[in-house]
């Protein structure tokens, strides 16, 4: 028999880090069906009848947000086995009121109280025996990241999934709410499973519509519940949804008190508070911010990347793997055109932006640790602070960051975004922020034409910060976004150091889909793109052509003038740009096909150095050229995401057009005005159109918002009503 184990938990209580230490390498991760929200599962290691199911991590079983939604879908419609909750044992008592509704759904409940490590740090002492038969559950301590009793978790879970027994619910209602919940009970008994009578009784107390719609019962027994629902907030004098969070935390905090002991006195400040004076200090965090992730990209970019990254390309790809290749098909008697699009197109192609795969791994190593031990979770508190001056609420800074990874799931992170203009205009501005595809090109630009310049990457990165807030301002001065932000609240985790194996496994898991997309999209790009360069019209036939004669060259020609104000209306570049629109790492592909065809390459870097000098005969359109490329509009995975997710074609085509039409006018700003300040660039039209754009741009941004007061005269109108 096929047990599924349903793990619960809300957000960073380490659900994640229990998950990847009980399955190891037997997950499989995809999309729960219909949504995007991402699925993960696997097989118990040692349990082949086993399946561990790791649901998003929630706060409630309120249907407010997609992931709370896909939660409560999942485990009172599937109807798991058995929930292993997973609860942050130094914050106990905000985690126990999703412990709370679980019990409530009619599912055998295993609660593991995890970093028990940091509770007996702390002095504290949790009576899980006493606790357990308060709430009619098996509990159990556990310490996730050193492995402590994880498997001794498993095999209780799967224990009381066997058993099935019922165990007494908790009283953690009184007064005339228990009695309302009980009529409510007798009047939808029969119309849904007896095991969820108590969960469905409680939500249509909250008037919960979808658990409403669910159970079938005539208007007039509707009319007997409402009066019922009336009743209770007239004597309580509060909503009902209100009247049973109120009453959980009142149950819950005489429980804790009950059971646990702290071993601090009250106010005594414990290791993270002493750390989060400093880094969340309202002067200090930002520089803070700012340092670390100066560091970051320092290390992986210019130190221990750089030194890796130089290996791969110049030795690996450069001595061994491609004259190799080229030797042996060659010795074989392959057709010269098929020796250029294997060695030229696919290996060099390919090889270039998997050069690069070192500093995106050291990268992804930094931000896992980050995340991991603590303190992403402050940033995007401290840059709630500064995000709210500009129109959006911290949770949009969280996309922001896993976008730093990959556009797609930073696409997909809004979904915890309440505020429809305020999702939107997340998705729309996430995918500035330089994702991992995005560092081969900005490597390959500081590399080979700013001579290995260290501050690139993280002026990339704080660039796209300040691009996205300048365009929040412009955006939320529109009728469509305009409105204030929705508050951010979210528990900030202890700090402590993680795992190297989850480390790792973090890296793995992100450096493994790049080199997916490489073996799939980038090889298909690769093959496409020396066809183009490599095929054309000579002498009025079609064949094997110079570059500057083959189909990519015409189409590189004819969008070439675009691009001319910008400083890169080359066909070489134009044509690099458009496989970008594919995969950001194409760019370098491209451009490292391009500079290879026809000829060898026998000093690797040389060559490659000399190329881009011809492609970019400044440093200032070099670095105009990456700035189009950052800020323009993702690759075509993120893009199908954003259409998925915005889930309106006139939203997305102005999404694409926004980004596309933003980048060109952002680009062409700095270029002609920066440009013309170092001596780069001549005075032209293109210098007075851009300092006209920057005109207009300053004014937007410092113009007083026009529908500030009309949003606050709404809001005020709709609380007079509700009063």
């Amino acid at each position: 028999m096929e047990i599924k184990i349903a793990l619960a938990g809300n957000p960073n209580c380490g659900k994640t880090t229990l998950f990847n230490s009980l399955t190891g390498s037997n997950q499989y991760v995809g999309n729960w069906p219909g949504v995007t929200v991402e699925k993960k599962e696997g097989r118990l290691k040692g349990h082949k009848d086993v399946i561990v199911q790791d649901l998003p991590g929630i706060y409630s079983l309120s249907p407010y947000t997609m992931e709370e939604v896909v939660a409560r879908d999942y485990l009172v419609g599937e109807k798991p086995d058995v929930i292993l909750n997973i609860i942050d044992g130094t914050n106990i008592e905000r985690n126990l009121y999703l412990t709370t509704q679980l019990i409530e759904i009619g599912i055998p409940v295993v609660v593991a109280v995890n970093m028990m490590d940091l509770v007996r740090k702390n002095g504290d002492n949790i009576d899980i025996k006493k606790l357990g038969d308060q709430l009619g559950c098996r509990m159990i301590e556990i310490s996730a990241l050193k492995g402590e009793s994880t498997v001794e978790a498993a095999e209780l879970a799967i224990r009381a999934a066997m058993e099935q027994n019922e165990a007494e619910l908790p009283h953690v209602f009184n007064g005339s709410v228990e009695h309302a919940i009980a009529h409510i009970e007798e009047s939808i008994e029969g119309f849904v499973d007896s095991k969820e009578l108590r969960w469905y009784a409680i939500k249509v107390f909250e008037r919960d519509q979808k658990a409403v719609q669910k159970v079938k019962i005539s208007a007039d027994v509707k009319n007997h519940i409402e009066q019922h629902i009336v009743d209770c907030e007239k004597e309580l004098d509060d909503d009902a949804e209100s009247i049973i969070t109120n009453q959980r935390y009142e149950y819950i905090t005489a429980l804790v008190n009950k059971t646990v002991k702290k071993g601090r006195a009250a106010g005594e400040l414990t290791f993270s508070d002493k750390v989060d004076r400093v880094v969340t200090n309202r002067f200090l965090a930002l520089p803070i911010f700012a340092v670390v992730m100066f560091l970051v990209y320092y290390v992986s970019v210019t130190t221990i990347g750089s030194q890796m990254t130089d290996w791969t390309n110049d030795v690996l790809f450069g001595e061994i793997v491609e004259p190799g290749a080229r030797e042996f098909l060659e010795g074989v008697g392959t057709s010269e055109w098929l020796v250029s699009l294997i060695v030229d197109g696919i290996i060099h192609g390919i090889g270039t932006p998997i050069g690069f795969v070192p500093q995106m791994a050291v990268v992804f190593l930094f931000l896992s640790f980050l995340e991991d031990c603590g303190y992403m979770a402050r940033v995007a508190f401290i840059m709630d602070r500064a995000f709210r001056k500009f129109g959006l609420s911290g949770k949009s800074f969280i996309p922001f960051l896993i976008s730093s990874g990959c556009g797609v799931p930073g696409i997909m992170g809004t979904r915890t975004i309440e505020n429809e203009s305020d999702r939107r205009m997340t998705m729309i501005t996430t995918t500035m922020i330089p994702c991992g595809a995005k560092l081969p090109v900005i490597a390959a630009i500081a590399g080979f034409i700013m001579g290995g310049a260290w501050w690139m990457a993280p002026a990339c990165y704080f660039g796209g910060i300040a691009l996205v807030i300048i365009y929040c301002i412009v955006l939320k001065k529109t009728s469509f976004f305009a409105g204030d932000p929705v508050p951010f609240v979210m528990e900030l985790p202890q700090y402590h150091i993680p795992s190297l194996k989850g480390l790792l496994m973090h890296v793995w898991e992100r450096v493994w889909a790049f080199m997916k997309k490489a073996g799939t999209i980038l090889f298909l790009c690769c093959a496409v793109m020396w066809f183009l360069a490599s095929f054309g019209f000579a002498d009025g036939e079609f064949g094997l052509v110079e570059s500057k004669d083959s189909i990519l060259a015409m189409i590189g020609g004819i969008l070439a003038p675009l691009f001319v104000p910008l400083g890169i209306g080359n066909w070489q570049t134009v044509a690099a740009t458009l496989s970008g629109f594919v995969a950001k790492e194409g760019l370098v592909s491209t451009m490292s096909l391009l500079s290879a065809i026809g000829e060898e390459v026998e000093e690797y870097e040389e060559a490659y150095h000399a190329a881009y000098l011809a492609f970019f005969p400044t440093t200032m359109a070099a670095v105009s050229y990456l700035m189009f490329n950052l800020f323009d509009s993702p690759c075509l995975a993120a893009i199908s995401s954003l259409a998925k997710e915005l889930g309106n074609r006139k939203v997305f085509w102005f999404a694409i057009l926004f980004q596309n039409l933003g980048a060109y006018v952002v680009t062409l700003m700095a270029y002609q005005l920066i440009g013309l300040a170092v001596g780069q660039v001549a005075f032209s039209i293109w210098t007075v159109v851009a300092a006209v754009l920057l005109a207009g741009l300053l004014y937007v941004l410092f113009a007083p918002d026009p529908f500030r007061n009309r949003v606050h005269a709404q809001e005020s109108a709709a609380a007079r009503v509700r009063a």
